[in-house]
């Protein structure tokens, strides 16, 4: 007997080596192969049609239209991200629909992004290429025509201790910094006293001048004493806009803003005026509340230009993190899995055991 086969519509081409995964299982794959995401109207046509799963971005709006237009045939929707906030979840759970994201996987390329882009911004190295290019440098000076910030031994404070969190910190020690946590939902504290034994042991081995610190604080206590402030949280309605005008001015005037996480936690008009008035001494961001980010967004400034550096969402852009199709190594692998796990009834059929499956409390029927 034939195997059954089934249809997947991807809204993108996320890999041609974990795609090719899904046509080896037997299944009718199209790909909207364009580097613009398809029209809301064609998504809506592909899951009316009968498609099994859909392959989605972030990019795309998977909201009540889409499941009620699917809630016949559409089995899964696999997303290729860790964020799934286009994804209407409530609407998910009443036609129980599994979705599926790639948490995990880009854990490490993000962390070392954000802690990247920290550096780049603190020892300014934008500025410093652009007047090699632009032969702008005619001589050694020890401090015209301008200074970079240190980041060794210096505060950071890290808002969000979950997996990015916590790899950002452990990249952090590196360079021995001390570390203030703060995070509503879960405070680590075995990560914690982990961190403190890796500092002893630093500070024993001669590897550290002096011993590191860690704790656990509030919002307020953070913003005040740290040197950098680095976003590891998701967007949720208490975490819209977290940093805003109070919280800029409780930052130090030297102080730096890193944000990998999700754009509308800054309040970028706010995060304007800071950056105009010298209230902080500057920021780098990998999103914005609105992808690309508009011409004629404030943060386009060209007075802003050496202390701002803007990132095309590139935290996770890593070839092994986007590309592999191993599902322990790559976004584009964890997806497809996400999908091969709902399709061919893997775990029992049961979507609340298939480990990539976000919405599991929709299956859950005990």
């Amino acid at each position: 007997m034939s195997k059954v086969r089934h249809r997947v519509f991807a809204t993108c081409n996320i890999g041609k080596e974990a795609l090719e995964r899904l046509t080896e299982q037997g299944y009718e794959l199209e790909v909207y192969d364009s580097i613009d995401p398809p029209p809301k109207e064609l998504i809506l046509e592909q899951v009316s049609s009968g498609v099994d799963a859909l392959v989605t971005t972030l990019r795309d709006s998977i909201d009540a239209e889409v499941f009620e237009a699917g809630k016949q045939t559409l089995r899964v929707v696999a997303q290729d991200a860790v964020g799934f906030d286009n994804i209407d979840r409530d609407t998910a759970n009443r036609y129980r629909i599994p979705f599926t994201n790639t948490a995990d996987v880009l854990t490490e390329a993000t962390a070392e992004f954000a802690f990247f882009i920290l550096g780049c911004v603190s020892r300014k190295l934008y500025p410093s290429e652009r007047l090699v290019r632009e032969l702008q440098w005619t001589t050694w000076h020890p401090s015209f025509p301008f200074l970079g910030d240190e980041v060794t031994g210096k505060t950071v404070a890290v808002i969000g201790t979950g997996r990015i969190g916590q790899a950002f910190i452990r990249k952090c020690t590196g360079f021995n910094m001390d570390v203030l946590c703060h995070d509503p939902v879960f405070q680590d504290h075995e990560f914690v006293e982990s961190f403190c034994k890796l500092a002893d042991l630093k500070f024993e081995m001669g590897f550290s001048e002096r011993l590191l610190t860690i704790r656990y604080t509030d919002f307020e206590d953070a913003l005040n004493n740290a040197d950098y402030v680095s976003l590891h949280i998701p967007l949720t309605p208490e975490t819209h806009h977290l940093i805003d005008d109070t919280a800029l001015e409780q930052m130090r005037p030297t102080a730096f803003l890193i944000n990998t996480s999700r754009g509308p936690i800054v309040d970028e008009q706010a995060l304007y005026r800071a950056l105009k008035n010298n209230k902080i001494a500057g920021a780098a961001l990998d999103v914005f509340a609105e992808e690309p980010l508009p011409e004629d967004s404030p943060l386009r400034d060209p007075e802003l230009e050496d202390r701002l550096r803007l990132f095309h969402h590139f935290a996770s852009a890593g070839r092994q993190t986007r590309l592999s199709p191993d599902p322990q190594l790559g976004m584009a692998g964890r997806c497809v899995q996400g999908v091969i796990d709902v399709l061919e009834g893997h775990y029992d059929g049961d979507p609340s055991r298939m480990p990539y499956v976000v919405n599991k409390e929709a299956f859950n029927d005990s």
